[in-house]
Parts: structure tokens; C-alpha cells; sequence
């Protein structure tokens, strides 16, 4: 169960340690400790393989980073669950597996590069009424075929002021794992983190199309845990 706890007197690191050597997410501590174990006994055979394979190293500890962030205050507001590109918002049902209808959400889908981070967060607080894992494909995220072709999971989430809120990860051609935390009946906290996908990958949010004002458009870059997606209507 995830604990409704939330730490409003987070510090800010302004250290050159913390710049240099960001704290990692726990799925990455393994992975960068295997790269780096490799490059140095390559480096006993070769400088070259071995510099390169530090090299590579380097950018996996780079891309397991896992910053801390500072969520906006507001039962209202719904708050990107990951950095990236937003792409062209629609307007779409629910994923079909959900089994919920046809009801039109507005959909706001975030790509995430290799280069952003891939921690993802909660964009909402409240109770998860349904988690699904789909196998699947591995298209170029940024394709919208993505979202009903690809490996993903799919978390749905209801909130304190009653609205459903789904989100979903999304496998990407370069991602092969999604990891999520959550599973039915947690109590989730906006801001918190719950996953990751490792390795290029994509998020979409569906949000209740008559009752938010969408804050973001196309192109526009998000911060996980601090851009203001949408605001619930007066």
C-alpha cells in the first residue's frame, strides 16, 4: 500500500555532489553497477574498449537519474506523471481493456527520449480501481499506434473529488520493461513516484473532458511532478 504521506519541507541540493552524482531510482543501481563492472575488466583488455564502455556507463547512471521535484499544492490539479514532448492532445475513450465505455476523455500524450528522465509520477491522489498489464509491440512511442499496439500498463485511478483518471505507460521501440509499483486498492498521492519504463517510452493521461481545463498544449515541455496538466472548472 502506498502511504498518503506528503513532505512539504523537501530541501533543494545545491551541491556540486548533487550535480555530479544525481541520486538514481532503485531499478538502476544494479544496471549501472553491472555497466561499470564490465568496463573496468574491459579496460584490462583493451583502453579503448574500456573507455568506451565507461562511456556507456556514464549515460546509463545519466539516464536512471531520479531528481527530486516539487509538486504544486491543489486537490484541483492534475500534474504531468512524466518529462518529455507533449504530442497532439485528442480526444479518445478509455483504453478499450478497461471495459468502460465510450465517454470522451481528452488525451494528453507525453514521449519521453532517452535523454529525459524516466521516473514516473502520480498525477493525481486517490484510490487505484484497476491496474492491467498488456504485452505487446514495440513501435517508435511518438506513433500513435503506440497506445493501442504497444507493451503497456494501464492504471486507473480514482480521485478525492470522485473523477476517474487513467494513465498508461508505454514500451517504446528502444524500451523492453515498464515498471510500476502500484496495484488495486492503493491510495496514491499526486507527485509521488510509482514507475518507470527504462529506456525511451511514452505516457498518456486521459482526463474528464467536461469537468478540467487543460493547461498544456503540443510541444510544449513537461516536468514529472510539477507541470500543471489541467485544473478542475469552477
Amino acid at each position: 500500500m502506498v502511504k498518503k504521506v506528503k513532505d512539504v519541507n523537501k530541501k533543494v541540493d545545491l551541491s556540486i555532489k548533487s550535480f555530479l552524482l544525481p541520486k538514481i531510482s532503485a531499478e538502476g543501481v544494479v544496471i549501472v553497477a553491472i555497466f561499470f563492472a564490465i568496463s573496468f575488466l574491459l579496460l584490462l583488455i583493451s583502453n579503448v574498449l574500456g573507455m568506451f564502455a565507461i562511456a556507456i556507463s556514464l549515460f546509463a547512471f545519466y539516464f536512471f537519474r531520479d531528481p527530486e521535484r516539487f509538486t504544486p499544492e491543489g486537490d484541483d490539479l492534475i500534474i504531468a506523471p512524466a518529462d518529455g514532448i507533449v504530442l497532439p492532445i485528442i480526444e479518445a475513450p478509455l483504453p478499450e481493456e478497461l471495459k468502460m465505455g465510450n465517454e470522451k476523455f481528452i488525451k494528453i500524450s507525453i514521449f519521453m527520449s532517452v535523454f529525459n528522465v524516466h521516473v514516473n509520477r502520480n498525477p493525481v491522489s486517490g484510490k487505484v480501481l484497476k491496474t492491467l498489464y498488456i504485452a505487446g509491440k514495440f513501435f517508435n512511442a511518438d506513433l500513435d499506434k503506440a497506445s493501442k499496439d504497444n507493451e503497456r500498463n494501464l492504471v486507473l485511478v480514482q480521485t478525492e473529488n470522485g473523477d476517474k483518471i487513467c494513465y498508461v505507460q508505454i514500451a517504446g521501440l528502444v524500451a523492453r520493461r515498464i515498471v510500476s509499483y502500484l496495484k488495486k486498492d492503493d491510495e496514491v498521492v499526486k507527485g509521488e513516484r510509482f514507475g518507470l519504463i527504462k529506456f525511451g517510452s511514452r505516457l498518456d493521461i486521459y482526463i474528464p473532458k467536461s469537468k478540467y481545463d487543460i493547461k498544456v498544449m503540443a510541444g510544449q515541455t513537461m516536468v514529472s511532478g510539477e507541470t500543471i496538466l489541467a485544473k478542475l472548472k469552477k
